[in-house]
């Protein structure tokens, strides 16, 4: 696979949200976006609250920009916070340093584009962003190793 297609994005969302009702987690909404930052799917769950939509694209956003999971942004944001600061000035707020911003990449490590999920914990939106990418056999890159 060399581009991320809205039917790939869909089946995301779908699988996320399927991943997220299986472990009960609250209302959650994912966004996809391609390796331009582009969003290509987006949907908020019944419940999910009004800036939900916003984060999630933020944490997927983050990690296309700098090309690591989301949960190494937070790390950037509590060592160097001018750093982030900075981003998000050059973002114009787009930078949502916490878990749950997951690079998606293809079996043969190829970048795709990223999911963000925001609505429970992050460390559950990390953990459900995961299994969806996996459930569709792609790679979850959170910059973390397992």
């Amino acid at each position: 696979m060399s581009a991320l297609t809205l039917k790939v994005a869909v089946n995301l969302v779908s699988k996320a949200i399927s991943v997220g009702r299986g472990i009960n987690a609250a209302p959650l909404t994912i966004a996809v976006l391609d390796t331009g930052g582009h969003l290509i799917a987006l949907q908020r769950e019944d419940g999910a609250s009004l800036l939900r939509p916003n984060i999630a694209i933020g944490k997927a956003w983050g990690a296309i920009a700098l090309g690591k999971g989301s949960r190494l942004l937070a790390e950037d944001a509590q060592q160097r916070p001018a750093f982030i600061a900075a981003l998000n000035s050059l973002g114009h707020g787009s930078v949502v340093p916490a878990p749950g911003g997951v690079l998606i990449r293809d079996q043969a490590g190829a970048l795709l584009g990223a999911i963000g999920i925001s609505g429970d914990l992050s460390d559950v939106d990390e953990q459900v962003a995961i299994k969806a990418v996996e459930a569709l056999d792609l790679r979850a890159d959170g910059g973390v190793v397992a």
